[in-house]
């Protein structure tokens, strides 16, 4: 990320900023859940922004982007190259006459020609046809620009550092986690946030049934209760992406599940006697970088899972059946 941070076009973004001006995040997939992840980073600084899938623009643009708003349109897509995000960049940029952000992986491809900046993360790419590191720089990245446009030195100073904090827990809880997997087995998997975590529960849950073909689900936490928890048995999976500020309320719903039979995952910085009592499983992060700079460091136990249990059925987990490294339309 020190490459972005240095670059004219980070810059060139940062002049796009207006005042007043709404940020909206467009992708397609696991793109969409980093929308909402980013999304969710620049209203944490004041700076409004929202998340939207590229086919809503496309087929219902005035629901989507009403007119008389000013906005400055971001366009995800690892491949520069995803049919629906170079279509929707053509027609912010043509039809609406808004000047558009592309943030990608790759260089050269469609996307950049039809956008007014591009921000391009070259060694963040992957040869995977699932997104994992990815998902992981572009989302740091975009926390970079949000910083940036408000000049707030500490959060980029901790976006900076929070790479060689996630490392030491890859020396371990990879193979904790593994073996978790091979010792368990479950019909579904469901991945439980709120506020900053939200859009990294639903990469996971994205991560699961691509790499696995395992059905899996994503609900705000809370949101839970009014339904979906009629699921939960001893079959179920549920992973709780815990945030400091709801830390006791989700604690709370993780000991209900357990008490109906569900099996529990906890993902937390900081897991307490009650989180660790009431979990099947759990990962304490031990971060030092504040909440809202966190979120990148909680997809890797999703993507892992989904890479351990993919293994476990005999997959590949690069090269999930059904899927194409690129969505290219007709």
């Amino acid at each position: 990320m020190s490459k972005l941070a240095s670059s004219a076009e980070l810059g060139a973004a940062v002049q796009m900023a207006r005042p007043g001006a709404e940020w909206i995040f467009v992708g397609c997939g696991t793109s969409y859940y980093l929308a909402i992840a980013a999304a969710s980073a620049f209203n944490h600084l004041g700076l409004p922004a929202r998340a939207v899938p590229a086919s809503q623009i496309l087929l219902y643009p005035a629901l989507a982007l009403p007119s008389g708003r000013d906005c400055i349109p971001v366009m995800i897509s690892r491949s520069a190259r995803t049919s629906e995000v170079v279509r929707a960049a053509r027609l912010l940029e043509q039809e609406r006459d808004l000047r558009t952000i592309a943030i990608t992986c790759a260089n050269g491809q469609p996307l950049e020609s039809e956008c007014s900046v591009t921000l391009k993360l070259f060694d963040a790419d992957e040869q995977s046809t699932v997104m994992t590191r990815s998902f992981t720089s572009m989302l740091l990245g975009l926390q970079y620009l949000a910083a940036t446009v408000v000049n707030d030195e500490p959060y980029r100073r901790a976006l900076l550092s929070l790479p060689a904090e996630v490392a030491p827990l890859l020396e371990d809880l990879p193979q904790r986690l593994r073996l978790f997997v091979q010792a368990r087995s479950f019909v579904d998997c469901v991945f439980l946030a709120q506020g900053p975590l939200f859009g990294i529960a639903s990469e996971c849950m994205l991560k699961v049934t691509e790499s696995s073909c395992t059905y899996a689900q994503v609900f705000h936490s809370l949101e839970f209760r009014h339904g979906p928890k009629s699921i939960a048995g001893p079959e179920t999976l549920i992973t709780f992406l815990i945030s400091e500020s709801s830390y006791d309320v989700e604690v709370k719903l993780v000991e209900e599940m357990k008490k109906l039979g569900a099996a529990t995952m906890v993902i937390a910085n900081r897991v307490d006697d009650r989180a660790q009592s009431a979990a099947d499983f759990a990962i304490e992060l031990g971060l030092h970088v504040p909440e809202y700079a966190r979120p990148a460091a909680y997809t890797i136990w999703g993507q892992l899972y989904g890479v351990y249990n993919g293994l476990k059925k005999g997959l590949n987990p690069d090269a999930p059946k059904n899927l194409t490294r690129v969505v290219e339309l007709d």
